[in-house]
């Protein structure tokens, strides 16, 4: 890793229930989660072109994985404004723990919600 790669290139939510996830993913952004499943690990890929330098991810269940309110925060994009997606958060049956907060006027905003598995999450926009 230097300065022209990103440094997070993957991620991946914890999930017991990947139905009840993959809806509450797919309700609060209004995307489409692909399925792929693996022979001990099953995922719900977020929207992405893969493998192109873009930073990619999915919800996951496995014996490994366990959702947590602790640990690493990932941001995911709420772009153009996150109040439309953080609005869908606890009618998909989340909680929002940080409402929209400015950072300053280069970065954006950001916001803090707890999923429907008990994971501390948080999205970002530019406006």
């Amino acid at each position: 890793m230097d300065n022209t790669t990103n440094a997070l290139n993957w991620f991946e939510i914890a999930t017991n229930d990947l139905d009840r996830a993959q809806k509450f993913y797919e309700t609060v952004f209004n995307i489409k989660m692909e399925p792929m499943d693996l022979d001990q690990l099953q995922m719900r890929m977020f929207p992405g072109e893969g493998a192109n330098g873009k930073v990619g991810g999915a919800i996951v269940k496995s014996g490994m994985h366990k959702p947590s309110k602790e640990g690493a925060l990932i941001y995911l994009n709420a772009n153009p404004d996150l109040s439309a997606a953080l609005g869908r958060v606890e009618k998909a049956g989340g909680k929002v723990l940080m409402p929209k907060t400015h950072i300053s006027d280069d970065i954006g905003y950001m916001a803090f919600f707890m999923d429907t598995e008990g994971n501390a999450v948080a999205m970002h926009s530019n406006g």
